[in-house]
């Protein structure tokens, strides 16, 4: 079979990138050290650069998930160079087409089927999909957006001076270019890079499953703190525009907050977050494959699956009950009487839903 034409040009950057980090920065490190001006550089620069890929290239351009004050678009676009994976609106039509087609290996920019390595950085060593390089029919809301095309249009010296000027500037100012180029620079180029890479990986083979199992994306509390919250990836796979990875208040989703952060600032608004009702029914949709599977084993199998979806109907009529009086008793919020007598309402069946939640998850324990 005839292999792709490879991409020289990255497979070099990549390469002495990888090898300065592993390499040159510790021995530079050993011999030399890093002052804490440095460290807190890099450390800051991680984050910035990151958190504008994760904020700024996933949740806002490429899938809509809020909308940004300009101010925090010109940030997000400075932040993406820094970050060095190519321009927010190549980022966002490669990722729109891996949704679109997610596992399709002729289709997936990066699909996890093809394997770990292509799916971390094999698919940008090769030219495996020449004739989309440039086609961004799919992203044509931001071709309107003046910041994406002026980061594009303006990309190679963008990148540059981020990853170059900036930490040389930055070294120059506490006395140590080299040093700071080493360590805010390189190092912190491939860390990124990596972390980044982890989401289109070792989130699509490592965690679990418990909203979908219609492709290989998983959840991964661990992976969420490599990869600023983007390790909620099954989730982000069933609700892609939700501006959130991590829905609980104790997910690790710096991302989320961020956004929350600008919102309280007013520079950013229109958050989009799917109904309760939505992701408390993905998930008992998949305990019930999950349980099916099990008792479809069992020697009284037929019996135990008609009681179990009996069960599953009672459950989601009193999710639907729930969630239908707890958006009444929002929508009359101000009408004092119908209010209170709605969230009287919405409290007992709230009520009654924890009671058959409970009951379901004894039910499925015992009989899997």
């Amino acid at each position: 079979m005839h292999k792709p034409r490879i991409l020289w040009l990255n497979v070099i950057f990549f390469t002495l990138t990888f090898t300065g980090a592993v390499i040159w920065v510790p021995w530079h490190g050993l011999v030399n050290g890093f002052d804490a001006a440095e460290w807190l550089t890099f450390f800051v620069l991680v984050f910035a650069s990151g958190m504008s890929i994760t904020g700024g290239y996933h949740r806002l351009w490429s899938h809509k998930a809020y909308k940004a004050h300009p101010i925090v678009r010109v940030l997000y676009a400075l932040g993406g160079a820094l970050a060095f994976q190519n321009s927010a609106l190549h980022w966002a039509s490669d990722h729109r087409v891996h949704h679109k087609h997610v596992d399709d290996n002729d289709k997936d920019p990066y699909s996890a089927n093809k394997g770990f390595w292509f799916s971390h950085i094999g698919w940008m060593l090769r030219e495996y999909q020449p004739e989309r390089y440039s086609d961004y029919q799919n992203a044509r809301d931001l071709q309107n957006d003046p910041i994406v095309m002026w980061q594009h249009r303006n990309y190679l010296w963008l990148a540059l001076t981020m990853n170059i000027g900036l930490p040389l500037l930055l070294g120059w100012l506490n006395g140590d270019m080299l040093s700071m180029l080493l360590l805010a620079g390189l190092m912190r180029l491939v860390l990124v890079h990596h972390c980044t890479f982890f989401i289109n990986s070792l989130a699509h083979v490592w965690g679990s499953q418990p909203y979908t199992d219609r492709n290989t994306a998983r959840d991964n509390g661990f992976l969420a703190i490599l990869t600023y919250g983007e390790g909620y990836h099954n989730f982000h796979h069933i609700f892609e525009h939700d501006y959130r990875n991590g829905i609980r208040w104790w997910h690790y989703d710096p991302t989320k907050w961020m956004i929350k952060g600008f919102a309280a600032l007013r520079l950013a608004s229109d958050l989009r977050q799917v109904p309760e009702e939505k992701i408390e029914s993905a998930k008992l949709q998949m305990q019930l494959k999950h349980t099916q599977n099990k008792v479809a084993r069992l020697p009284n199998a037929e019996q135990l699956l008609s009681q179990l979806q009996h069960e599953y109907e009672q459950l989601k009529q009193h999710l639907t009950d729930y969630y239908r009086a707890k958006k009444a008793a929002l929508e009359a919020k101000g009408q004092q009487l119908k209010e209170q007598d709605l969230h009287q309402q919405a409290a007992l069946l709230q009520q009654n839903f924890y009671q058959q939640l409970r009951r379901w998850r004894q039910f499925t324990a015992r009989i899997a």
